[in-house]
């Protein structure tokens, strides 16, 4: 017998963030964050996420503010650049990843650090006021918050820091909420990933929510 499903897409996504809704704690985000938080529980596929996520105050008005003055999005790795919806982006921004870029390798390799952290070193002609995405490397979240230790470092306008994984992903999102050198988000212990990533930044960015 043929499989009976829903097939109309807005039915399918009207039904999907009812359930969010009804099924997931949200009381403590206001109602920016809420926005936020719902886009990556759906990403996630998972209501219980709402417990591991953080904000610090006023991390989506700046980080939408940030959007709409035209802000540049620096992101970790292609898993995220490559997610984000370039037509909700309010001002045509920029999404920058320098993962793959020319002498990558070399410059890790001269600073002993994996690529996902050289990489950063090319964000600083880009970072003053930007919206950074860090969804996959642990180490480019903790090289991030060594360069903003240095008060001649550009400092971004938001942090969206949710790296996945075993090995210092816990740790660096908790340094990260514990330092908040800008407004930024978290995902709390071993969760994260691009996916959830991507998903804070389209809705920081559209404009119809």
């Amino acid at each position: 017998m043929p499989h009976s499903y829903q097939t109309n897409g807005v039915a399918i996504y009207e039904q999907s963030f009812r359930m969010i809704r009804a099924e997931s704690d949200l009381a403590r985000f206001d109602e920016y964050e809420e926005i936020v938080a719902v886009r990556m529980i759906h990403a996630a596929g998972m209501v219980e996420l709402s417990q591991f996520i953080h904000f610090s105050q006023d991390f989506a008005v700046n980080a939408r503010a940030a959007l709409e003055s035209g802000a540049p999005i620096l992101c970790d790795a292609r898993m995220v650049s490559e997610g984000i919806t370039r037509t909700r982006l309010p001002a045509h921004n920029e999404v920058i990843c320098t993962l793959h870029a020319e002498g990558i390798h070399d410059l890790a390799a001269k600073m002993e650090n994996t690529r996902s952290a050289a990489a950063l070193e090319l964000w600083r002609p880009h970072l003053q006021g930007a919206v950074v995405a860090i969804g996959n490397a642990p180490t480019a979240l903790f090289h991030l918050l060594n360069m903003l230790q240095d008060p001649d470092c550009p400092r971004p306008a938001a942090i969206i820091g949710c790296p996945v994984g075993f090995v210092g992903a816990l740790e660096s999102k908790d340094a990260l909420w514990e330092a908040c050198p800008v407004p930024c988000c978290i995902v709390k212990g071993r969760l994260g990933g691009s996916a959830i990533t991507v998903a804070a930044v389209n809705a920081l960015a559209n404009r119809k929510e």
